[in-house]
Formats: C-alpha cells, sequence, structure tokens
C-alpha cells in the first residue's frame, strides 16, 4: 500500500514539474533569471519556514548544513539555467532535453549511491529517452530530423547534468531527519547561494513594473513546483530509490502535451501513441527495481 502511495505522489510531482516548463517561459524575460530564482526558493524558503520553526527549530550542525548546500547547489544552477535557457528556446525543446535526466541519474546513482541497475534497467532508461522524444515530436521523423541546438538549448543541457545528480545527493546525504526540515533547509541554503549570486541585480529591478501575471507564475513556481515537490520527491526516493524516482520525468513531455491540449485545443493525435507505449514499457521495467536496502 506504502509503494502505491508513494507511486501515486510521483505521478502527481510530474504533472506539477510538467506545469513549470510553460510557466517559466511565460515570464522568463520580466526579470534576471538570478533574480527570478533567487524569488523562487525565498517564497519557497517562507512557506515551510513557520511549520519547521515550530516541529524542529532552526538549529542544525554545521556538517548537515554543509551536505545541504551541496544538494541546493545542483538545483540553484539547474534552474537558473532553465530560466536563462528559456530566453533563446522553448519549452517543448527544454522539456524534450529533460528526458535525458532519468539516465544520468541513474549513472549518478551506480557511482554515488551504488545502485545495482542492470543491463535490461539501463536499456529501459535510454528506451524512455527515445518514447519520451518521439511523443515530442508527435512521432515525425522529418521534424525530429531539423532539431537543431541553439544557445538556449545548450545552457538547459548543462543545468540537466547537475540536477541529475540531486536525486543521488539526497540518497547518500540523508541522515533520517525529516522531510520537510530537509527540504526546508535545502530551499534555505539554495536561497543564499543565489544572494551571493545575485548581489546588486536586486537594486537594479524596477520591482513596481512587475506585472501580476509574472508574480503569479513565481508563486506558482515557488509553492507547487518547488516546495512541495521538493518534498515529494525527497521522500520517495527513500522508498523507491533515485533511478525510480527520476524516472517518472519521461511522463513530462506527455503532460507537457495534455497542458497544451487544455489551453490551447492543440492535439497530436494517434501518431504519438507508440511513444506513449515505449514510455510506460521503460517505466514498468524501471519502476520494478527493489527499493534501496531491500
Amino acid at each position: 500500500m506504502r509503494s502505491l502511495k508513494v507511486h501515486l505522489l510521483m505521478f502527481i510531482c510530474a504533472a506539477i514539474v510538467s506545469g513549470s516548463f510553460p510557466v517559466v517561459a511565460a515570464i522568463s524575460h520580466a526579470l534576471d533569471p538570478i533574480v527570478l530564482t533567487l524569488i523562487r526558493f525565498a517564497l519557497a524558503t517562507i512557506v515551510f519556514a513557520p511549520i519547521v520553526w515550530v516541529r524542529y527549530s532552526f538549529v542544525i550542525s554545521p556538517g548537515t548544513f554543509f551536505r545541504y548546500s551541496l544538494i541546493s547547489a545542483t538545483l540553484v544552477f539547474f534552474f537558473w539555467c532553465m530560466f536563462l535557457s528559456l530566453r533563446y528556446t522553448t519549452a517543448l525543446s527544454s522539456s524534450a532535453i529533460y528526458t535525458i535526466v532519468p539516465g544520468l541519474a541513474g549513472v549518478y546513482a551506480m557511482l554515488i549511491n551504488k545502485e545495482r541497475l542492470g543491463r535490461a534497467r539501463l536499456i529501459a532508461l535510454f528506451l524512455g529517452i527515445a518514447g519520451a522524444l518521439w511523443i515530442i515530436f508527435k512521432g515525425d521523423v522529418a521534424l525530429l530530423a531539423e532539431f537543431s541546438w541553439n544557445r538556449g538549448d545548450l545552457i538547459f543541457l548543462a543545468g540537466c547534468f547537475f540536477v541529475g545528480l540531486y536525486g543521488p545527493l539526497v540518497g547518500l546525504f540523508h541522515r533520517g531527519e525529516p522531510m520537510l526540515q530537509m527540504s526546508f533547509w535545502i530551499m534555505f541554503t539554495g536561497t543564499l547561494w543565489l544572494l551571493l549570486l545575485a548581489g546588486s541585480r536586486l537594486s537594479d529591478v524596477s520591482w513596481a513594473s512587475v506585472s501580476l501575471e509574472v508574480w503569479t507564475g513565481i508563486v506558482y513556481l515557488a509553492v507547487f513546483s518547488t516546495s512541495i515537490t521538493f518534498f515529494l520527491t525527497q521522500y520517495s526516493i527513500l522508498f523507491l530509490g533515485p533511478t525510480r524516482v527520476m524516472a517518472y520525468s519521461y511522463l513530462n513531455p506527455a503532460f507537457v502535451l495534455v497542458l497544451d491540449l487544455f489551453f490551447y485545443g492543440t492535439w497530436p493525435g494517434v501518431r504519438i501513441l507508440p511513444g506513449v507505449l515505449i514510455v510506460l514499457a521503460a517505466m514498468v521495467v524501471v519502476q520494478r527495481m527493489k527499493s534501496p536496502g531491500k
């Protein structure tokens, strides 16, 4: 029953993360990418601060603070790359590139967490990439052939190499503390990283001219695709392991297409079905891995 609950939580998490791609694309030009990322982390920290203060206090050891800072550094770099890249590329291209993250997380998990994936699961991870790409490009080989890398794609690719470390580092550095507490300190240390990077840029922002649409997008990113997804991801890693958790990223392209259907009425049709079947098959193989410690 617990396993089913965790898988359901990750399904919800994947849906929330998918919504962040079009949101970031819509607001990425409004503010400096570092400033946008800082606001996102700061608001997410504020959301959890009262709960953590009441339940656990704000006292942690220097070693724990250092571990959380290493984890948050991977996220800070990734989200900065995401905001910056979507000035030059599209949400669809970013979701295509993001499909490499489960494969990267699997490789990192083998090296860092000593996960034993096996040949079948490694093949499934990369088949998942193929299926996700099929969905993104609607089964049109010509459209895939026309895909060319631009500046934004390369920036986002660099971010993906860093975020692939996130799950394995959470598994490595968790010492039995509550996930809510760990989530808060990762967001807090991430905010400190971003304050160092932002510097004088904060005083250059015309805060009065920031539109309500931009603030709404930032609140969505801070509360849902940061606070909630951080907590759900870290909680699920303890039961499923980094590779199985990150494999849910394969669902992002399908969710993006559903969002396009809902908001814009566009749907690619039955051509995407082979890609959907490949993704589902890959997910089944990866999810049949044993949980950590079993």
